[in-house]
């Protein structure tokens, strides 16, 4: 039996009600399965909706570019970019929130999310991107097998959905060449 196709990604520039509670189911799952992204477990439906109104303003006023994949059963995946950074750093934004379901992975939902933010960095001039992630997780991993280039560990950097102090490791990636 043959794997399903990659849903295709797309970039949001607005972020309806039915969009909000699908990328909150999509980050309630993902904490359920151990995701390290800044939320502990159990994962509230209201706590998830209200972060994900907050992306909403934000990519509806230009600061971030939130990209998302669907299948049947609804959002799958998405990432985000920061674009909105000092004024110094103008070439720069923080890639953030890589999610994909668990009933999506080892699909190549993850590398198809991350080319696609690439692209679209560069399509808002964007030639230097910073994330970090979990030590040794799934996302780390898959970041190094892409071409980011590690910086460093910070150990103990955040609790664990579950608990737990985890560090956590910060990659770069340049697109100007």
């Amino acid at each position: 039996m043959t794997a399903p196709p990659t849903p295709a990604v797309r970039r949001l520039t607005e972020v309806s009600d039915e969009q909000v509670r699908g990328l909150a189911e999509l980050l309630i799952d993902c904490i359920a399965g151990g995701a390290g992204v800044s939320f502990m477990h159990p994962l509230a439906p209201a706590t998830a909706e209200a972060f994900w109104h907050e992306v909403a303003a934000d990519v509806a006023g230009g600061k971030r570019a939130l990209l998302v994949a669907e299948d049947a059963s609804g959002i799958a995946g998405t990432v985000q970019l920061l674009l909105a950074q000092p004024e110094n750093q103008p070439h720069r934004a923080d890639l953030a929130k890589m999610l994909v379901h668990r009933r999506a992975r080892r699909q190549g939902l993850g590398t198809a999310l991350m080319r696609a933010a690439e692209r679209v960095a560069l399509e808002c001039g964007k030639t230097l991107l910073v994330l970090d992630t979990v030590t040794d997780s799934d996302a780390d991993r898959l970041y190094a097998r892409l071409g980011w280039e590690p910086v460093g560990v910070i150990p103990g950097y955040s609790l664990m959905p579950y608990g737990g102090l985890t560090g956590t490791r910060y990659y770069y990636r340049d697109l100007s060449g």
